[in-house]
């Protein structure tokens, strides 16, 4: 441990927002905050053109240092962010020719703050690309601290082949610790061959307590809504799909589609195929702030989530729990991470994934029957605040990596 001062911790990282307002997913800020309850905590992400290189995050009671290291030349920075590398690449190849340049200058950006900081320990989120560098790091310097890996889903389910199931195993046995975000993505690590008493279940959390909360209990709700990247493995199609089949019996039934992506062309053209276009309305990506206020004004939350082609699925499934601290009800495909949020019947109603036959028979028992969809409803917003509340989850994290740092201490 750090003998000169506070305990320190480097978070490295390819999401984070890049300016006030950013629809960047936080998860990996709000999980920075609460381990800088504890730790002192710098996070080192990706440059972006028009994002700082370094600044200070508070959320008025802890404090983050952010570095973001640059890559290329600042207005071809375009692997990280926007959807994640794996679709900005799907997006357009060419942006593979970016990675050498990506992995080399994040090592570099690890080495040059570790001579500064001498951090205790480092937390890299994604097997790929922040696990491999840190990996890397390890073999490279004999002073690395403990290495904590977590993966989130897409990295471990979509990255596919013999080769990469063999970079991802060295990666994850070559880490102190690795947690994944359910208990699905673990039994899919010990096919891997990893060990599974190395694999921990550590989900990522939910303001709860002041952001997705329920809000006026007496606002009337109305509709339908969907949140999420529009890509593939999001399930929106079927959701259009099923929506063609409500409206038979609810004319007026109204869906509101959060989100933007590569597949909104399509789903637009599915809308107006099936002639939705006063009952579905895409309101692209929205400030995370504003996001509750769509939560609750809805009846029912939908994610429709699928197996995409490439294998990549949910890991977890973090708007459904968000929605239940709204207090809406949800309506999810049964997917295997998607079973450590939604109880089937008692939190939520799951259905059968690509089916929107069986989506649209859901939707329309709780569109039919109030009572259960309420019911739902609050057993869901009980069932999140006693498992994903952020304070919890960051706790039980800070926990984790001081339990990685205390043997090298003595």
């Amino acid at each position: 441990m750090n003998p000169a001062g506070p305990t320190k911790v480097l978070v490295l990282t390819s999401t984070l927002p890049r300016w006030p307002g950013d629809t960047e997913p936080r998860f990996v800020e709000y999980l920075s905050y609460e381990l800088a309850r504890v730790f002192e905590v710098v996070v080192l992400a990706p440059h972006y053109p028009g994002a700082a290189r370094q600044e200070t995050l508070s959320n008025g009671k802890q404090a983050l240092a952010i570095h973001r290291f640059r890559y290329f030349v600042p207005a071809l920075q375009s692997l990280a962010y926007d959807g994640g590398i794996l679709s900005r690449i799907r997006q357009n190849p060419l942006r593979l020719l970016l990675i050498p340049f990506f992995l080399a200058a994040q090592l570099y950006a690890i080495v040059r703050l570790h001579r500064r900081h001498r951090f205790d320990a480092i937390h890299a989120h994604w097997i790929i690309p922040q696990g491999l560098v840190v990996a890397a790091f390890r073999l490279l310097s004999r002073q690395a601290p403990p290495i904590l890996i977590t993966s989130h889903g897409g990295d471990l389910f979509a990255l596919r082949g013999v080769a990469m199931t063999r970079l991802k195993r060295w990666i994850l046995t070559t880490a102190t610790a690795v947690t994944v975000v359910s208990e699905a993505m673990r039994s899919y690590c010990t096919d891997l061959g990893c060990d599974e008493k190395g694999i921990m279940v550590r989900s990522m959390g939910v303001d709860l307590r002041s952001t997705f909360t329920p809000g006026d209990a007496t606002a009337q709700r109305r509709g339908l809504v969907f949140v999420g990247r529009l890509v593939e493995k999001k399930g929106a199609a079927f959701l259009i799909e099923a929506m063609a089949l409500l409206t038979e019996q609810y004319a007026d039934l109204q869906l509101t589609v959060i989100g933007d992506g590569p597949v909104r062309r399509s789903l637009l053209e599915l809308t107006e195929r099936h002639q939705l276009q006063e009952n579905v309305r895409f309101v692209g990506s929205v400030p995370n702030v504003q996001l509750p206020d769509y939560l609750r004004a809805a009846k029912i939350m939908v994610m429709p989530s699928v197996v995409a082609a490439s294998g990549d699925q949910e890991g977890l499934g973090l708007v459904a729990i968000e929605a239940m601290g709204c207090g809406c009800a949800v309506v999810a495909s049964d997917l295997p991470a998607v079973r450590d949020t939604i109880l089937d019947g008692r939190t939520g109603l799951m259905v059968k994934p690509a089916n929107a036959e069986d989506l649209a028979e859901k939707i329309g028992q709780l569109l039919a029957n109030d009572e259960m969809r309420q019911t739902l409803a609050e057993k869901g917003r009980r069932y999140a605040a006693e498992n994903f509340d952020w304070r919890m989850v960051g706790e039980s994290y800070a926990e984790f990596i001081s339990g990685m740092i205390r043997p090298t201490a003595n």
